[in-house]
């Protein structure tokens, strides 16, 4: 994967160069919009080899908040700027740092919290020997996540269902979209194509649907 480290590199690179602008503003409306706390997320994420680095994001939820990792649409954490700079994908850019130094790659499984990656048993490990992306298979297929957790969880209430929001959220999550996300981060890894990855990385920008172990994503 020589080709795909270089020019993960170089785009990183010369993506950084064209964008800090967009960085800047972004940051100052953060921090005017979502006072009380830094303009970027850190946290710890599971990475290649299973290895612990810091994952960079513009930070779309209040200051003080609980709970589950796993967000829905409509979720009070997040806040109005922090719903449209994740609907656009703008909250990602500074993932193009993670790119640079070597922690992320512009393909690859999302670099998951520890709690999901390091629970992963058997044939299912051979994920972490990816580097974690931007997007991925498992990103495009999911790309409106949120959304889907947020009518899974409405269609349970409206059935009966009582507990909590986020417990039938992380139960959705944990037993349907993550064991699928596995299975196509699995399939990436024994199929992997560098012609693939520029096919993925334009559907991600361009909003379009890519071919992928059989389906669209």
């Amino acid at each position: 994967m020589l080709l795909k480290w270089i020019f993960d590199r170089l785009v990183a690179l010369i993506g950084l160069l064209f964008v800090w602008p967009i960085l800047l503003v972004v940051a100052v409306l953060v921090k005017i919009k979502m006072p009380g706390g830094p303009a970027f997320f850190t946290q710890k994420r599971v990475g290649k080899d299973g290895e612990l680095f810091t994952c960079h994001k513009f930070r779309t939820m209040t200051v003080e908040h609980h709970g589950s990792t796993v967000s829905v649409a409509g979720d009070s954490r997040i806040t109005p700027l922090g719903s449209k700079l994740r609907h656009y994908k703008l909250d990602e850019l500074p993932g193009l740092w993670d790119v640079l130094v070597g922690n992320m790659s512009f393909v690859g499984p999302r670099p998951d919290v520890p709690g999901y990656a390091d629970k992963l048993e058997g044939d299912d490990r051979i994920v972490l020997k990816l580097r974690p992306g931007i997007t991925g298979p498992a990103t495009l297929k999911y790309r409106r996540e949120d959304e889907m957790i947020s009518e899974y969880v409405a269609k349970r209430q409206a059935e009966g269902d009582s507990r909590p929001m986020q417990e039938i959220a992380t139960e959705y999550n944990d037993k349907v979209i993550y064991p699928d996300k596995v299975r196509l981060n699995k399939y990436y890894y024994h199929h992997y194509s560098f012609i693939k990855d520029i096919e993925m990385i334009f559907a991600t920008v361009l909003g379009w649907k890519v071919k992928f172990a059989g389906e669209e994503v």
